[in-house]
């Protein structure tokens, strides 16, 4: 394939890296113009506000108080702006917005530019006081207390309490079920608040932050941390609520975990309204019910009612049909259950101690609910409601001078979650045992190894403060927001000229090579997105993650053999997603990516106790695997949604892991290996270097591509969040020593001082693996290169691009051995493309296309079961599609073959 210098230096420049070229070459440039647009095309019925992330390029943007948004119309939009990163020069490299809630008024397309920025017409307030904070949003006041349980005291509008008490609750059973207990027993806990931050105070939106447990009056557990956002002109409350799991997997089994709201009913029977969002309408129905009697009320009764408005005076009515109101039953409690990805049932009774009876199922929830009468209410959503199962929406004492109305994470009605392992021991009490057993289940199980103690999950609710029942289509619009949230996002082509994310390019519009590359990865994607749906890779723990590999035998994933079955971020699976996003800007696979951030960086990482800061390794349940790892923390899976949305609990897992190396000290990755010979190790296993015996304190032994490189991802993500330089040079002390080294890359790891972020002694041996250049470090190195001045790593990384698939008999010839370990040789051709292109050699750029066709693992054709048809689609496995495709994207930008 032929390819000149200038062609290359072409790419170079379109990629956005400009590795080659010297730094007074990326001079400042004007400000571009920038269009957001909406994810899925069209603005939404209802938008209760927006915020998302802007890139700029390098130079171009000092300060973000004179941006201005603009609408499609030209119509000036109030915009919140503030940093999310800065280029090292100082330049804001990311800013992160906000708009008001523009409800029906939504703007087709944003611009934004230089300008005069004006406030909303109604600014979001934030006032602090000693016991509380008030948060005052048009004409409503919400109220967060600093302490006790209620998360929001209180939400007032004309001196009308809309809603009161909004707090956590969890119940928990000391056995899975009655068939292990005779004496079954549940415990209640409610939220118990410790700590209250505000981080934004307007005038756009207001964050603020609450920390807490679940208490009783003898115990103290489930921490949460959870966000409130309030929004200009929104009547709803955004709400990212995240908990960490720290129970005892033997005997607490959790009943049920959700948020309530208490909502005044102060209206006749027959004036309180009940809505809930079906899989396509809206069940609507009133506590005291007018339509459908034996005696008919009269048009002007029923249609209010059916219309959530009051209703004529009873007093109206004729004397006999006055008397016989109480006679009709009122129905206080309304209960939706999802316990399953494919239907819901809806059941409501008159109160408890009353038989329930059945009003309707169906298929998928939208995850809405509201209880209220003509003077007020409130409603509640959760976004991903059937996709989360169980879950369960609940409105109880509705008939009652106060309903709740709880919105329920998990659902009371489904099986206690159990968190105990999948399985017993088999007789692996040593590490001889365990290794046979990763022989043949390719799981590596250790006792104890395998708990979930210290996971977290994140969930998305919104909660609205209204001041009457809404109609249908507006309870509606709500809903569709909570089934499908509406987001405006930066356009590829946009974000691609900022040079951030490395080295990707936007989709090719021409060329053979380039479109049958781009017709694979679509095809690949949308296999897993289809995939997602068929085989219902739904759930509490496992949504957003995706299955390993296939067992064509059985037509099944190998969701229960060892480390076959869940994936857990195995060789970049979210890296592939988010970069053929950003490629495409498709709304489906965003929406792919980001349920994979929230799960891959709460469920398969550790938030407390001894592996905090660390991940799981694939496995049956998404902890179950003894190998606990930063590749799987990684903070290069995350950093991609973070910067394009602003989300603040992204934000708060990458800034856990700048320490996460300290966990290494008394968890050794590599603690296995000395009991089984290096050529025996399957691939994909512990590791492949032993930990030396007798290292000084605070020195670890450290793999540069699987955790080293995970590790810079966090620290360079702080640098350029803080621009604190200490970041900087904790990564540059670690280039500069692995440059030192006597085998500088190809030593695979060496001893690492904690203190100093250096490499101290080791590498004297070459140590190849597979696995050290597919956890996202190309990625990393590629953003972070051009941003530092470390020439003797440089040269190291670049020769070890240049050689690692490098024709057998030249790699024997330079290092005196038979290559090992070097699989995977397709994925590392894009490694050849880096060398390639920072060294401009037309030779390697062919080579580098060459490894790519011709890989041993070019994914080849599988049989799968889809539906009752068997069919063959491209791909061996789940990471080994997703390294295919990184390579296809970074090759195509590096040296396009067209």
């Amino acid at each position: 394939m032929p390819l000149s210098r200038r062609a290359l230096l072409q790419s170079s420049l379109l990629s956005g890296a400009a590795l080659a070229l010297p730094t007074p070459a990326r001079a400042a440039k004007a400000l571009p113009t920038t269009n957001v647009h909406w994810l899925d095309g069209s603005p939404p019925a209802w938008d209760g506000g927006q915020s998302w992330g802007t890139p700029w390029p390098r130079g171009t943007l000092r300060a973000t108080d004179r941006l201005q948004a603009h609408g499609a119309d030209g119509t000036i939009l109030p915009l919140q702006s503030w940093p999310l990163a800065y280029w090292p020069d100082g330049s804001i490299k990311w800013s992160g917005h906000a708009l008001p809630a523009m409800i029906d008024r939504a703007a087709s397309h944003v611009s934004i530019g230089i300008g005069r920025n004006p406030a909303p017409a109604h600014p979001v307030r934030v006032e602090q006081q000693a016991d509380a904070v008030l948060v005052h949003v048009a004409a409503t006041s919400w109220r967060l207390p600093r302490t006790g349980s209620a998360i929001i005291a209180s939400a007032e509008r004309d001196g009308r309490a809309l809603l009161r008490n909004v707090h956590l609750l969890a119940s928990v059973q000391n056995a899975a079920s009655d068939e292990e207990s005779e004496n079954l027993s549940i415990q209640r806990y409610t939220s118990r608040i410790d700590a209250l931050t505000v981080e934004q105070s307007g005038p756009v939106r207001a964050v603020v932050k609450v920390e807490g447990s679940h208490a009783d009056n003898s115990r103290q557990w489930l921490p949460f941390s959870l966000r409130l956002y309030f929004t200009a002109d929104s009547p709803a409350v955004r709400i990212v609520h995240s908990f960490i799991w720290d129970g005892d997997a033997d005997r607490d089994f959790l009943r049920g975990l959700g948020i309530r709201a208490q909502v005044p009913m102060a209206a006749p029977l027959h004036d309180r309204h009940v809505r809930i969002a079906t899989d396509h309408g809206l069940f609507s129905e009133a506590v005291r019910p007018l339509t459908g009697l034996r005696r008919d009320v009269g048009e002007a009764f029923r249609q209010a009612q059916i219309d959530g408005r009051a209703t004529p005076s009873v007093d109206t009515l004729p004397d006999r049909l006055r008397q016989l109101l109480d006679n009709i039953p009122a129905w206080g409690d309304f209960r939706l259950f999802q316990g399953n990805a494919q239907g819901f049932t809806l059941t409501k009774r008159t109160r408890k101690g009353r038989a329930p009876i059945q009003s309707l199922e169906g298929d998928r929830a939208r995850g809405l609910a509201y209880v209220g009468t003509p003077s007020g209410g409130a409603a509640i959503g959760m976004a991903d409601f059937w996709k989360r199962h169980p879950v369960q929406l609940d409105i109880d004492g509705a008939a009652g001078d106060t309903a709740d109305l709880t919105a329920w994470l998990h659902a009371p009605d489904a099986p206690a979650m159990d968190m105990r392992s999948y399985r017993d021991v088999l007789g692996m009490t040593d590490y001889a045992r365990q290794n046979d057993g990763l022989d043949m289940t390719y799981e590596d199980y250790e006792p104890g190894w395998d708990q979930a103690k210290g996971i977290a999950r994140t969930n998305e609710l919104w909660l609205w403060a209204l001041p009457a029942t809404p109609d249908a289509a507006t309870l509606d619009s709500y809903a569709a927001q909570v089934a499908r949230p509406a987001r405006l996002q930066v356009q590829p082509d946009r974000i691609h000229a900022a040079g951030v994310f490395g080295d990707w390019a936007p989709r090719a519009t021409s060329g053979a090579l380039s479109l049958a590359i781009e017709r694979q990865n679509d095809l690949l994607i949308d296999h897993y997105r289809d995939e997602i749906d068929r085989r219902h890779w739904y759930g509490f723990w496992n949504h957003g993650d995706v299955m390993h590999s296939y067992d064509s035998d059985r037509h099944q994933w190998r969701y229960d053999i060892g480390g076959y079955a869940w994936d857990n971020s195995e060789l970049s699976t979210d890296l592939w997603f988010w970069y053929s996003y950003l490629r495409s800007g498709r709304a489906d696979i965003f929406r792919m990516a980001e349920a994979m951030t929230r799960h891959t960086g709460e469920v398969d990482v550790y938030h407390a106790g001894p592996w905090a800061g660390l991940g799981t390794r694939h496995g049956v349940q998404h902890w179950s695997d003894s190998s606990k790892q930063p590749r799987v923390s990684n903070a290069a899976y995350r950093r991609i949604f973070y910067y394009l949305t602003g989300d603040e609990r992204v934000g708060d897992l990458m800034r856990a892991l700048v320490h996460s190396d300290r966990v290494l000290q008394h968890v050794d990755i590599g603690r296995k290996v000395a009991d089984r010979a290096p050529e025996s190790l399957p691939p994909g296993g512990v590791g492949a270097v032993v930990k030396p015996a007798g290292l000084p304190e605070g020195v670890i032994q450290l793999s540069f591509g699987t955790s080293w490189g995970s590790l810079v991802a966090a620290w360079f993500t702080e640098w350029e969040r803080t621009g604190d330089r200490r970041w900087r040079e904790r990564i540059l002390a670690g280039m500069d020593s692995i440059a030192a080294l006597p085998r500088q890359w190809w030593a695979g790891g060496a001893n690492f001082d904690l203190a100093s972020g250096r490499f101290v002694s080791g590498g004297d041996h070459v140590s190849v693996s597979h696995l050290n250049a597919v956890f996202g470090i190309v990625e990393i190195m590629a953003e972070l290169l051009p941003l530092v001045d470390a020439p003797g790593y440089r040269a190291a990384w670049i020769d070890y691009c240049k050689w690692y698939n490098a024709p057998a008999d030249q790699w024997e010839g330079r290092f005196g051995e038979a290559p090992r370990g070097h699989n995977l040789r397709q994925a590392h051709s894009r490694l050849t493309a880096y060398a390639a292109h920072a060294l401009q050699d037309a030779a390697l750029a062919a080579r580098a296309w060459n490894e790519f066709q011709d890989g041993e693992l070019k994914p080849g054709l599988t049989t799968i079961q889809v539906g009752d048809g068997i069919v063959e689609i491209p791909g061996l496995s789940t990471n080994g599609a997703a390294q295919w495709g990184l390579a296809a994207i970074q090759n195509l930008a590096l040296i396009p073959p067209d």
